[in-house]
């Protein structure tokens, strides 16, 4: 069934979209991420995520996470660079549980100060067994190399420095500059009736004061990424980690699906990638080689990792030289073509089963385009790329004088 959008009164947006079962996905897609924090606030907006969770007027942090547990169903929230996602998965006849439950942690969170210094302790944790892990961290040191002094090459996590200082009037400052109206997204994937579902939504949402004129507050700067830089690091892994990338296109560039078949089709999740093929399956160079691209509002992000022996990584770049240079001087078969486009179906009609991943999926596509494509609008604009478009995103995104790398030691 195709989804329903509407644009409450105060501004929220909600999307709703009916599938078959019993289980429902629901949740807020949050227009607010690390990016927003000012200097003073790194690592408040994965913060202000872990305290939602730890009272407000009528609940304490046991009643939060119990109301859900209770009756088998599950809440959980992330935060990225530009969302925060919070949400639940319940059974059908456990909705409006859900809906009230994440309305009052969303909406009314008080964050006590009794609750702050322990979970403080729990995101210092998070980040010290964060900094235990390279071939994590390094996709943070990379975009902090190249984006600084930007938001937008922090930390998730945050720093030390600015966690200590945060009290309550830190978290109720962000949320009221960052939590508006209009940068909230209702969405839920479940097989209510649509009437009942949209008198429940109007029940918990309509009476939201509108907050829309604060957006004022929360107006995001360009950031500017830097190119053809070289750094080695030295943090005495047992392995050599690189990673070796450059710009790519936001979400809002037409170019991004181009790219995003040929990510697929280099190194990708199939074990059938390029790069797995020629670094692990015929060399046993890596054991771990993957390509990946990341579009925000407006920038992008295309990165390769793999890790090695400290000898073997000027031989694993060369390789990956070669075939980054065959993508942009050999356009592809009609052959080579078809059987990317054939696995890219494969994957993202697989991926469109999980419940949790597509409701998710539609929050964000609302959150930024206000529509949620269906699959076979997808599949028709994939249809149509040809091998000419993807040599020339080739050619610009994996401009050899444009890459950039960085490597542990």
């Amino acid at each position: 069934m195709k989804e329903e959008i509407r644009t409450l009164a105060n501004q929220i947006r909600v999307v709703r979209q009916s599938c078959e079962g019993e289980v429902c996905c629901c949740g807020f897609a949050i227009g607010a991420g690390t990016r927003d924090e000012t200097d003073s606030e790194q690592g408040i907006a994965h913060f202000t995520e872990h305290m939602l969770f730890k009272g407000t007027p009528r609940r304490n942090a046991w009643h939060i996470l119990n109301r859900m547990g209770a009756v088998g169903g599950e809440i959980n929230a992330y935060t990225t660079k530009e969302e925060i996602f919070l949400y639940a998965i319940c059974l059908k006849k456990d909705y409006e549980r859900a809906l009230e439950l994440m309305c009052d942690m969303l909406l009314h969170s008080n964050f006590p100060a009794c609750e702050i210094e322990s979970e403080r302790e729990v995101v210092l944790d998070e980040i010290n067994v964060y900094e235990d892990s390279p071939s994590e961290l390094i996709y943070d040191d990379f975009e902090k190399y190249l984006y600084s002094p930007h938001p937008f090459g922090r930390n998730i996590l945050g720093s030390a420095d600015c966690l200590a200082r945060m009290d309550t009037a830190s978290f109720l400052a962000f949320t009221s500059r960052c939590f508006t109206t209009d940068r909230l997204v209702y969405f839920s994937l479940d097989s209510l009736p649509a009437e009942k579902e949209w008198r429940l939504i109007g029940k918990y949402l309509d009476g939201v004061p509108d907050s829309s004129s604060r957006s004022v507050l929360h107006r995001r700067s360009r950031p500017t990424l830097a190119k053809g830089l070289r750094q080695t690091i030295d943090r005495q892994t047992h392995q050599a980690h690189v990673l070796y990338g450059n710009e790519a296109y936001n979400l809002y560039d037409d170019r991004r699906l181009t790219l995003y078949l040929l990510n697929n089709h280099l190194g990708g999740p199939g074990m059938n990638s390029l790069l797995n093929n020629a670094l692990r399956e015929r060399h046993g160079l890596v054991y771990t080689v993957e390509s990946s691209m990341n579009s925000y509002s407006d920038t992008g992000l295309f990165s390769i990792y793999f890790g090695a022996d400290a000898k073997d990584v000027d031989r694993c770049l060369g390789m990956i030289d070669k075939i980054l240079r065959q993508l942009r001087e050999k356009p592809l078969s009609h052959y080579q073509l078809q059987a990317a486009k054939k696995q890219l179906y494969g994957q993202l009609a697989i991926a469109a089963e999980n419940k949790e991943s597509q409701a998710l999926a539609m929050g964000k596509s609302v959150l930024y385009y206000n529509c949620f494509e269906s699959m076979e609008q997808l599949f028709a604009k994939i249809e149509a790329l040809q091998p000419a478009d993807l040599r020339e995103v080739a050619a610009e995104v994996f401009d050899p004088r444009q890459m950039s790398l960085l490597i542990y030691r």
